[in-house]
């Protein structure tokens, strides 16, 4: 997507980092620029107010927790894939 309009940050390139800017994941000065293209950009700046609304609308509703025998399930699968992954790290063909 772009608006047509020259910008110093292309508007692909905020879009696709629009979720980052949203969670705080990106640079101080990487959040100056793309702040800076969503004050002058109008298209990004509405994808942007979407982006945002989804995320607050999705927080809100997965408010529920796993139950605690899917919980305990996963953790030991996450044991068992991880203990392969490090016996095939040191193995020595």
């Amino acid at each position: 997507m772009s608006c047509g309009d020259p910008h110093e940050v292309d508007c692909s390139e905020v879009l696709e980092t629009v979720y980052l800017y949203l969670d705080g994941e990106i640079d101080h000065a990487e959040l100056g620029r793309i702040r800076g293209h969503l004050d002058e950009c109008s298209p990004c700046l509405r994808e942007y107010g979407i982006e945002r609304e989804v995320k607050q609308l999705v927080a809100r509703s997965c408010c529920e927790t796993a139950p605690e025998g899917l919980r305990h399930a996963v953790i030991a699968r996450i044991r068992v894939v991880r203990a392969e992954m490090t016996s095939v790290e040191f193995r020595v063909d």
